[in-house]
């Protein structure tokens, strides 16, 4: 049975302006310029100031958003046109002088270096082994062939691909038939390339590889190329004892061949620049300069832009407005100009609201972690999460997430990202909270200045923690250095 009821809920939404300003948060400083030019090519009532890229944020008139009243959409009835309201557009208040319109001349902009985004020139890895291909003496069909081969090869230099396979990708993407005998004599050609190790199918192969270019006359080389090519399950376990008497090797020559092992490198293509520009650079959010034991916090220029309302369209409205406004169509143009117009400002604002969030929350940190951004130890910093910043800065938790997430900031020991400040607490025997990254870096101060012939278990390690007054159990321990990328005890064992 149907039934009509009415009923009255509370309901809490986020206004467009809202969600924009939280898509603007999660936005790094590198991206914001093209953020920025999407919003002026979208919006033609949106537009940088006479002299773009400046450093300081012009202010713009102060608004209020509209009201769900005034939000409406024209269904062509002159009743509506004639609500057009245009008085708040064309005033004055926003035409006074710009701050950077009354600086000296005579005087550098500080942050002229800071204009352009540093863009690397590089060379990909796949970029490099197809120049060594036209050393090949190759015709039509083996080079596209091995073409295919090197185009298979991942970025850490290894082809995975079966022969098998690529003989049937071969055939059905490119109509080019051939065999694995043809494709393996190409592979053998293509591991002769630079660097060495290349197209190998795996780790023991690539190793081989790259030790059968140097001098097998080499005792030490020898050695280490007996050791992958019979022993290579016995070497990754570190069973040293084994390969010593099999091998009926000395100490000394035992350890000479580890040395060549050691020099070799696992992943041959890792050393080629990335074509990923996200990881191919940092550019900080925030700067954090130690002037004389004072900290000053700087936000990086390029989240100040330079933005305005279009001068022709506030232009036009005023034109509208000296006019009869009895054409329609001059008021259905006007309508449209003004929904321009706010959404401009809706924008400019976001702008200027994301500058001040990012600003309290790096203050805030900075004010937290104070002892650590003047003396770079890492044991000086506090146990801290997201709501101890939330509480700081009366944000909610989501939004400060979304600055940490995202943003680096500059100190004199280095750029790190926001999210590297945030640690859970342990207590020590005193009953004090101290931060677990405190105890991350003593961890790995012990495990770096062990013994290497005898390598401390997790076991000692806990021992030692709790004696220096930490209350850690050894799973713990265990868990931190898994999380420290720290191999256990006989996986650290060196001779």
């Amino acid at each position: 049975m149907l039934k009509q009821t009415q009923q009255q809920k509370l309901l809490q939404k986020l206004s467009p302006q809202q969600i924009q300003l939280m898509k603007l948060l999660q936005v790094p400083t590198v991206n914001l310029e093209e953020r920025i030019k999407e919003e002026l090519e979208e919006n033609p009532a949106l537009e940088y100031g006479e002299e773009a890229g400046e450093d300081e944020f012009k202010e713009q008139e102060e608004y209020e958003t509209p009201s769900e009243e005034d939000e409406f959409e024209p269904d062509g009835s002159e009743n509506e046109y004639d609500n057009i309201d245009i008085s708040e557009y064309v005033s004055e208040g926003d035409d006074d002088v710009a701050d950077y319109k009354l600086r000296d001349d005579n005087y550098p902009d500080p942050d002229e270096s800071n204009k352009t985004i540093p863009i690397r020139v590089e060379t990909s890895f796949h970029e490099h082994l197809l120049s060594q291909l036209g050393m090949l003496e190759l015709d039509e069909h083996q080079n596209a062939i091995a073409e295919h081969i090197i185009g298979s090869i991942d970025d850490d230099g290894y082809l995975r691909r079966e022969i098998s396979s690529m003989v049937d990708d071969l055939s059905f993407s490119q109509n080019i038939d051939t065999t694995e005998e043809e494709i393996a004599l190409l592979i053998k050609k293509i591991q002769d390339f630079d660097p060495a190790g290349v197209c190998a199918t795996d780790l023991k192969e690539c190793l081989l590889l790259q030790l059968k270019r140097k001098s097998q006359e080499d005792p030490g080389v020898y050695n280490a190329y007996q050791i992958l090519e019979n022993y290579f399950d016995e070497f990754t376990k570190k069973h040293y004892e084994k390969i010593q008497k099999a091998l009926s090797l000395t100490d000394e020559g035992l350890k000479e061949a580890i040395t060549q092992i050691i020099r070799l490198t696992p992943k041959p293509g890792g050393n080629f620049a990335t074509l990923n520009k996200a990881e191919s650079y940092v550019l900080p959010d925030f700067f954090i300069l130690n002037n004389a034991g004072k900290l000053e916090l700087t936000l990086n220029s390029r989240n100040a832009p330079d933005l305005r309302i279009s001068g022709g369209y506030r232009e036009m409205l005023k034109e509208y407005d000296r006019g009869d406004k009895k054409d329609k169509r001059q008021k259905e143009a006007v309508l449209f100009i003004k929904q321009k117009i706010d959404a401009a400002k809706w924008f400019i604002d976001a702008i200027k609201q994301r500058q001040h969030t990012l600003l309290s929350t790096m203050e805030s940190i900075m004010d937290y972690q104070r002892e650590f951004f003047l003396t770079g130890d890492e044991t000086t910093m506090k146990p801290m999460i997201l709501k101890d910043i939330a509480d700081r800065t009366q944000l909610d938790i989501s939004t400060v997430s979304r600055v940490a997430n995202s943003k680096y900031v500059q100190t004199e020991f280095g750029t790190f990202k926001l999210k590297f400040f945030f640690s859970e607490s342990l207590s020590t025997d005193s009953g004090e909270e101290v931060s677990t990254r405190e105890v991350k870096k003593i961890l790995s101060d012990l495990i770096e200045a062990e013994n290497k012939r005898k390598p401390l278990s997790d076991e000692n390690l806990t021992k030692m923690l709790q004696d220096k007054g930490y209350n850690i159990a050894r799973r713990t321990v265990a868990k931190y250095r898994e999380q420290l990328n720290i191999p256990v005890a006989r996986l650290r064992k060196e001779l």
